[in-house]
């Protein structure tokens, strides 16, 4: 499991101190940064080097967070599979779960245009992110 803290800014924030549900969307795609890494070491955008796609993004808005208060994103892995996998997400403030989400992600030759299977290097350091529903 990967952690990331983030403190929300004063923009993330509506007039009661409220976080938009926009805010989650933004923190969980930089909290997804370390499982980038395991493709992509140095996050290089070319054509040659990136091999992820996203294909599926969904949120759960469970309880609110707000302005002024640290939350803490945890970042892990629910499913491999052969060319795709999925990404869990949790927001917590103060202890509390507060917002959870998935992200399908595929692993996707851009040149070719075509997912392509996960190698197996790769899938053992996906696996040493792997919790399942009974795990949390």
């Amino acid at each position: 499991m990967f952690t990331t803290t983030v403190t929300p800014r004063f923009g993330d924030a509506d007039g009661l101190k409220h976080i938009n549900n926009i805010a989650i969307s933004e923190w969980f795609e930089e909290a997804r940064n370390p499982v980038f890494r395991i493709f992509t070491p140095d996050l290089n955008l070319s054509y040659e080097k990136w091999k992820l796609i996203l294909a599926r993004t969904e949120f759960d808005y469970l309880a609110e967070m707000y302005y002024g208060e640290d939350v803490e994103i945890r970042t892990y892995v629910i499913r491999i599979g052969n060319s795709s996998f999925t990404i869990g997400q949790e927001a917590r403030q103060n202890g509390g779960l507060k917002a959870k989400g998935q992200a399908v992600t595929v692993h996707y030759d851009f040149l070719n245009k075509r997912s392509v299977p996960i190698p197996d290097d790769i899938r053992k350091k996906l696996q040493e992110h792997l919790i399942t529903e009974d795990q949390k």
